[in-house]
This record gives C-alpha cells, sequence and structure tokens, in this order.
C-alpha cells in the first residue's frame, strides 16, 4: 500500500514503451532477445524497464516465446545435505536464466508402487516445461524410467556402473573415486582395513561408493569387512556404531554420508573409544557442520549445488535448442583431511 491508502499499480509494458518512445510490441521483442531490434533501440528500452522498476510476467512470456520458462524437480527428500544442496544449485541457474522451479515431493518407499510414481511424473508432466529428476534412491529410480520419450528430462543419478549411452541425459558426481580416495588415505595411516557404514542405495545392486570402497581394499590386498547398512541420518550412523565399537579390531571406519559419520563418532563416544586415539572416522559430502565437530570430520568433498546447476544448463540447452543432451561426470572430489582420521592405535 503507497501513503494514500490506494494499491499501487504495477508497471506494465506499455508503461515501458511510453518511456523508451517505442511501440509496446518492441519492448516484447526486447524481453524476448529478438534480433531484430536496434542496439540503440533495445539499450533505450533496458534503461526505461531499470528506471521504471519493471518486471517480466512469465505467463506473457511463455505466451509471446511459444515455451514454458519452467522446471519442475522430482525428488523423494528436500532436507537432506545432498539433495537440498542440488535443489539449490538448480533454483540458482534456472532464476539467473528467467525461469521458475517447481518441486514434486516422491513418496520415497521401497514397494514397487508404479501407479503413484507415474501419476506424480505426469503430474510434473502437465505443469509444462522440462523435468529433472534426482535418482538417488529407488523412488526418483522409478520416477526416471517413467518420464514419457517426448518430455525433456535430465536426471541427477549415482555414478553409472558403465559409461551410459547419449540417450541417457543425465549428470553425476564421481562417488566411486571419492570412496576409492577416503579409503586409500586411511589404508594409507596404517590401518589393515577400512571398515563401511553404508547410505541406501538407488537400486538393488552395489552403490558406487561401496565399489569404490571395495576397489581400494582389495588394490591394497586389505581384508573386506562386510559393509553395515546404514540410514541416511545420524541414528543409523550411531546403530552401526554401537556395533563397531564393540570388535576391538575395528581401527577406522568409513561412512556413507556426514551425518552417518556423526553418529558412529557419538557411538564411539559412548563405547569408551577415542577418535582418532583408538578409531579413525571419515565421512563424505563435506557437509557444513563437518569442519565444527569435536573431533572435525576427514571427509570427501563433492559439489551438489554445482551438480545442480549443471543439471539445469543442461536441460536448459535442449529447451532452448541450443544443446546436445550428453551425459557427464560433473565433479571431480576432493578430500579434506581434518582431525578424525590419524594411524592406529599401537600395540604391544
Amino acid at each position: 500500500m503507497n501513503v494514500t491508502g490506494h494499491t499501487r499499480r504495477s508497471v506494465s509494458i506499455r508503461d515501458v514503451a511510453t518511456a523508451a518512445g517505442v511501440s509496446y510490441q518492441t519492448v516484447s521483442r526486447v524481453i524476448n532477445d529478438h534480433p531484430s531490434v536496434k542496439p540503440s533501440t533495445r539499450d533505450r528500452v533496458l534503461a526505461a524497464i531499470d528506471e521504471l522498476g519493471f518486471r517480466r510476467n512469465s505467463t506473457a512470456l511463455a505466451l509471446a516465446s511459444g515455451r514454458t520458462r519452467a522446471v519442475t524437480v522430482l525428488t523423494s527428500n528436500t532436507t537432506h545435505y545432498g539433495y537440498a544442496s542440488i535443489l539449490q544449485g538448480i533454483e540458482e541457474a534456472a532464476r539467473a536464466a528467467s525461469y521458475s522451479v517447481g518441486v514434486g515431493v516422491l513418496e520415497s518407499t521401497d514397494g514397487p508402487d508404479e501407479a503413484a510414481i507415474a501419476a506424480q511424473v505426469q503430474r510434473a508432466a502437465d505443469a509444462g516445461g522440462g523435468l529433472i529428476v534426482i535418482a538417488y534412491d529407488p523412488a526418483g529410480v522409478r520416477a526416471l524410467g517413467a518420464v514419457p520419450a517426448d518430455l525433456p528430462v535430465v536426471g541427477v543419478v549415482e555414478t553409472p556402473a558403465s559409461p551410459p549411452g547419449d540417450d541417457r541425459p543425465w549428470v553425476w558426481a564421481d562417488d566411486r573415486e571419492a570412496a576409492y580416495e577416503a579409503t586409500r588415505h586411511l589404508l594409507s595411516l596404517g590401518h589393515e582395513t577400512v571398515h563401511y557404514v553404508a547410505i541406501p542405495s538407488s537400486t538393488r545392486r552395489t552403490s558406487a561408493r561401496t565399489t569404490g570402497w571395495q576397489q581400494a581394499l582389495r588394490e591394497a590386498g586389505a581384508p573386506e569387512p562386510r559393509p553395515l547398512q546404514g540410514s541416511w541420518g545420524p541414528a543409523g550412523g550411531h546403530a552401526a556404531g554401537l556395533k563397531l565399537a564393540k570388535d576391538a579390531d575395528v581401527t577406522a571406519i568409513l561412512c556413507g554420508n556426514d551425518d552417518l559419520a556423526l553418529g558412529v563418532i557419538r557411538a564411539l563416544h559412548e563405547a569408551g573409544r577415542s577418535v582418532p586415539g583408538e578409531v579413525s572416522v571419515a565421512g563424505f559430502d563435506d557437509a557444513p557442520h563437518s569442519a565444527y565437530l569435536t573431533p572435525s570430520l576427514t571427509t570427501v568433498r563433492l559439489d551438489f549445488t554445482g551438480l545442480g546447476r549443471s543439471a539445469f544448463a543442461l536441460l536448459h540447452g535442449v529447451l532452448e535448442e541450443s544443446a546436445q543432451i550428453a551425459p557427464h561426470p560433473v565433479s571431480v572430489p576432493e578430500l579434506v583431511v581434518r582431525e578424525s582420521s590419524g594411524p592406529p592405535p599401537a600395540h604391544g
């Protein structure tokens, strides 16, 4: 409300046209980046837009361009660090390109409710625009597989077991390499082997993080303990940590994410086993709290926000017909060594 108590009228495209001394059709051409506008006229229109504080109406823009400038993200989780950071990256990149972003939350269950998944995918398709599916769990994988062939889509996936074909519009961070490097680091400190607390996999197959851990152990000729299945959060890590704490031979633990590591460290503390004096612990993802734990957490940094930006960039190229779909990994993992890892305790 303004000081007179009347609602302030929003600036229209005709107001911009009057201020710039052009037709409203010319303003529309400038807004839609039409090449037929003279540079001097374009500059005058853009100056009027800035001066008046004109904001483009996304609905009108879609009607004018024949495209819906919108993206829907399907995900089963919006709070865990990786998921939330991917969403952040998608939103940042979409906003910069004047696209709106909607989020559809998939019901994360292990049951094969194909009808419910198909209905959610159809609702996203009906919204128009393109689709990004975060396929880090069974619900996401099923949703990605249910997307109609004619709908522009990009999948954010676990590291594929083998290079996918060009018909797979996927992006991923190299989880396998990250787990491999973290395991090699712990082995290099002198630990006989490294135990592993796993996050849930997106499919029934062995996850990329588990594969990287196994590869490092096998190359070193180290014993390969059976991995413990955790969850996504600290409670799963705590439960696994209580089991591992009972085994005096356990001196190094890799966790599938930093929240699991938080729970493991708490369980070791409760069992009277010091970190890293008796047991080294490493996490995964480099979530913001990792540097502020006691001890601070050795972990592997993955650029999830950059992954989200790349997913949108790939989809944007398809929607704007300016780039071909091509699957590709996005970021190289970075090992961040902090206080929670060290050599095993001396014997004798």
